[in-house]
């Protein structure tokens, strides 16, 4: 037996095309709450840590910025579903999502404390990308290996910055 394919009522999506896309229309408030949770001590986290400073403006426009780019990617996907537009996406949230969990998971056991973004990094970011990789995969519309490898590349530079802030007294950008 075969998957269904597009062909057939392609205006129609199937059931697990349409869990996707809806779980992806969840990824802003996720990264809203994440932001709000960050934002009253992040900056002064991050200062402690690494130089040069940032300041509070550009944290703010840094996760303007996120939003930003997460409202496009979903809504590209809504408008246009297409490999390309989910590529776009499961890297986009790799990037933002994923590793800065890793970020946050790896900040808190370096400091032995909490940082700025841990609760919502362990309950909201690892479930959530838990949730969609799993819905994703259900889909068929990315193979496991290819999912993978672009959550895996797309996640580079945030643990990369991630590692010099927390390790190196440094950032990436």
């Amino acid at each position: 037996m075969t998957a269904p394919t597009r062909a057939a009522g392609a205006d129609r999506a199937r059931p697990e095309d349409t869990r996707v896309r809806r779980l992806l229309a969840l990824a802003p408030p996720v990264f809203v709450a994440h932001w709000l949770e960050e934002s009253p001590g992040f900056v002064a986290w991050f200062n402690a840590h690494a130089a040069p400073p940032i300041t509070q403006q550009l944290f703010t426009s840094v996760n303007v910025t996120a939003l930003a780019i997460t409202l496009l990617v979903v809504a590209t996907e809504w408008a246009a579903p297409s490999t390309a537009s989910l590529v776009m996406a499961v890297a986009w949230l790799g990037f933002l999502m994923l590793a800065n969990a890793v970020l946050h998971v790896g900040g808190a056991l370096a400091d032995g404390a909490y940082v700025p973004g841990l609760v919502t990094a362990l309950a909201l970011y690892l479930p959530y990308c838990a949730w969609l990789g799993a819905a994703l995969l259900r889909s068929g519309r990315l193979r496991p290996a290819a999912a993978a490898a672009v959550v895996a590349v797309a996640a580079v530079p945030m643990l990369v910055h991630g590692y010099r802030i927390v390790f190196l007294g440094s950032r990436l950008f």
